[in-house]
């Protein structure tokens, strides 16, 4: 019977061997204008996943870190994304953040144990109208849970399902705050018709934030006062996080292992179809099994600094090559 032969080579190891201060100088922008995206992304995604925009930060920092020190991939970033949003609310709202904590370990273990057993090379093979009506199937839940906020309605109930959420939603249309749907309108036009040859250095999200907030100060001196991360969360912490103990529960481990399962392919999925398109934009090939094992620590390592999920993220990937990363 052969013997499985563990392999734990990240990527870095060999961007060393030809590296040099040209190179350094354009990642240094390119980390920069990668921040600037992630930095709002991470904190949106927080809180549409119930958590503080802080904590969206601390995912982006260490599991940020963990990925790209450990990846498979020369150009992958990673952090807190979309495809989490449904899955972590869900577990937030049912039993809480602390059993969160526990499930993103669980995955990240889970996640571990893929990239060491190689099933990296198998998840490449998931047919690829699976994977669109997946992804598709996540996009229509998220965009369910951002209607409230978005046109600023005044709903006491927020039901989690699908269909009574567009119920409550049309319920209480008439509670519509003209001044946060305008902001809105103006956020998705600006991303949707912002000039294709800025979007090389400055994606259409900043240029939404910019002109938004913009927009948000003209409201104000009007008196159209629009609700801010500020006004709602406070202020966000100006230090790094700082290592904190799992509260572990062993009567929800049962509960939460379905979940963790889903977190896990979740990740998978997505960080190497995120590799696979950064391939494509590099001409280079990633290792899909040393990248499952960097997800699975990252995972493992962010809830001990009150992060969440993390996977590699498509656009912010996509940024940091366009800068010359």
């Amino acid at each position: 019977m052969k013997s499985l032969k563990i392999s734990f080579r990240p990527k870095l190891l060999d961007c060393f061997k030809t590296y040099n201060r040209a190179e350094f100088c354009t990642d240094i922008g390119a980390g920069i204008s990668v921040g600037i995206l992630a930095l709002p992304l991470a904190m949106a995604f927080g809180i549409a996943s119930g958590v503080s925009p802080a904590q969206g930060i601390y995912t982006a920092i260490i599991a940020g870190f963990i990925i790209s020190v450990f990846g498979g991939s020369r150009v992958q970033i990673g952090g807190p994304t979309g495809a989490f949003i449904v899955i972590v609310a869900g577990i937030i709202s049912q039993y809480g953040y602390a059993a969160l904590a526990v499930a993103t370990v669980m995955a990240g273990v889970f996640l571990v144990i893929m990239g060491i057993t190689k099933m990296g090379n198998a998840i490449k093979y998931i047919p690829r109208p699976v994977t669109l009506g997946f992804t598709n199937g996540i996009a229509v839940l998220i965009m369910s849970t951002q209607f409230k906020d978005f046109l600023g309605l005044d709903m006491k109930t927020n039901p989690e399902d699908f269909i009574p959420k567009m119920c409550a939603i049309f319920q209480n249309i008439s509670t519509i705050d003209a001044a946060t749907a305008v902001l809105g309108v103006i956020s998705i036009l600006t991303i949707v018709f912002w000039p294709k040859a800025w979007r090389k250095r400055v994606p259409g999200q900043i240029g939404a934030i910019l002109v938004g907030t913009a927009v948000a100060l003209v409201f104000a001196r009007f008196g159209w006062n629009v609700e801010t991360i500020h006004s709602k969360f406070g202020e966000i912490p100006h230090t790094l996080p700082e290592f904190r103990w799992i509260e572990f529960d062993f009567s929800n481990v049962k509960n939460l292992m379905m979940p963790a399962v889903t977190i896990a392919l979740l990740a998978a999925i997505e960080s190497l179809l995120s590799a696979v398109v950064a391939d494509g934009m590099i001409d280079d090939k990633h290792n899909s099994n040393q990248e499952l094992i960097a997800q699975g620590m990252a995972n493992i390592v962010s809830p001990f600094f009150l992060g969440i999920p993390a996977t590699g993220a498509i656009a912010r990937t996509a940024t940091n090559i366009k800068n010359g990363g």
